[in-house]
């Protein structure tokens, strides 16, 4: 969701790349449904590890900055930039995966996940520019 949500608020002006400790492959479908409301579209969006984005030539010494959304990936991405001069700041959000008993009650928890990412995005990086 934070990448989809940073290119919508801010374009081509930034490289983004999302990343997470495992590489689930599929994206959530709550997770489409949530960012589709607004503007963002997640369907073709494709997960990957940390392990596959170096792989791939993402190597970490080429950011600035890693947004961790969870424990796990801060702990992972403090352990990979050790060698690398570029911040690591966690963020912690909402986890929604597992929450709630129906389907709008899921869908709830990723609203709440989704707007508390974009909240954070645009008291970090300002106001949106497209």
């Amino acid at each position: 969701m934070a990448e989809g949500i940073m290119k919508k608020l801010y374009g081509t002006g930034c490289y983004i790349q999302s990343v997470g400790v495992r590489n689930d492959l599929e994206i959530d479908g709550f997770a489409i449904a949530v960012c589709q409301e607004i503007g963002v579209e997640l369907g073709r969006h494709r997960s990957r590890s940390f392990d596959e984005m170096e792989q791939m030539g993402d190597a970490l010494g080429s950011f600035d900055m890693v947004l961790a959304l969870s424990p796990a990936s801060q702990r992972r991405a403090l352990d990979l930039t050790r060698c690398y001069h570029l911040d690591v700041e966690y963020w912690p959000v909402l986890d929604p995966t597992g929450l709630g008993e129906s389907r709008a009650d899921r869908l709830a928890s990723y609203r709440q996940t989704r707007d508390q990412i974009r909240e954070r995005l645009i008291a970090r990086f300002g106001p949106p520019v497209t």
